[in-house]
Parts: C-alpha cells; structure tokens; sequence
C-alpha cells in the first residue's frame, strides 16, 4: 500500500506527465505553424510517449490500491518559436522532469517504498534517453545555424520518427 505522502507525489507526477504531453502538442502545433512538418511528427510522437508515462503511473496507483487524483494542467506557452527555440524548452522540460522524478526515487527510498523505487527505475533510463535525444537535435540545430537545406534534411529526418510501443 502506498503511503498518502506518496499517492500525492504520484498523482502529481501524472500531472507533470499530461503536463509535458500536453506541451509538446503545442509544440507539434507550432512546428507546423512554421511549416517543418518533421518536427511537427517529432514533437507528436513525443506527445504520445507522454500520455504513455502517465498512464504508467496511473496504473501503478491503482495496482497498490491507491486513489488516483486527476489534477488540471495549464496552458503551454509558446510564441513564435524557431526550431531550435522549441528544442531547446524540449530539453529545459525535460531536465524538470528528471529532477521530479529523482525526488520521487528519493521518497521512495526515504520510505523504504522498494516496489514504487523498482517501479521507477524505468523513469529515471527514460530521462536519460529524453534528455539525450533532445539535445542531440539542439546540436544539429546549432551546426546548421541559418542554412536552410540543413535545416531540411533535419525535417525530413524527424519525419521518420513513429510512436514507440509501450512497455
């Protein structure tokens, strides 16, 4: 059974969940505004993948008979942004989720809680490899600089991204 101290960490960390999903579908929204079409899939397949991390959680409260607490979520602030802007509040969001979701393991720990510490060890690889992944974009984005057939071949490359099947 979990605690009430961690029920509300981990109902709060589904709120940061939709949060960022719900982020990066203003930032599909504004890919496509500017007219890279890539990185409007990028930013949409990431989309998913956060409602996927959610749900994760979601799911684990109810399987330790916990009580999930569906809180509201702002509004993403984005105004014209450029690819690289974008990216970079990609990787800022997701060094804000890393930091939630090590102070969850440290609650966990501090409990000893060691099935949510097991349970989140899947998070703490997962915001390795989100971290990485936007910041391998951002140093693309910063060796083409204003070249816009570099910035196209990028497009197309984030095009190729397809949802990633849930573990």
């Amino acid at each position: 059974m979990l605690s009430d101290k961690m029920q509300q960490a981990l109902n709060q960390q589904i709120n940061e969940e939709f949060c960022s999903a719900f982020i990066y579908l203003g930032m599909s929204a504004e890919a496509d505004r500017i007219g890279l079409p890539g990185f409007s899939n990028w930013f949409k397949m990431q989309y998913q993948e956060e409602l996927g991390h959610a749900e994760r959680f979601f799911n684990y409260i109810l399987e330790r008979n916990g009580s999930v607490d569906l809180l509201p979520i702002g509004k993403p602030e984005l105004t014209e942004e450029t690819p690289l802007s974008l990216f970079e509040k990609s990787l800022e969001h997701e060094r804000h989720i890393t930091v939630c979701i090590s102070r969850l393991k440290d609650l966990a720990r501090g409990e000893s809680d060691h099935a949510t510490d097991v349970f989140l060890e899947w998070f703490v690889r997962e915001q390795v490899e989100e971290e990485s992944n936007a910041q391998n974009v951002i140093d693309q984005l910063r060796l083409v600089g204003d070249n816009a057939n570099g910035l196209f071949l990028i497009d197309r490359e984030l095009a190729t991204r397809t949802a990633t099947p849930a573990e």
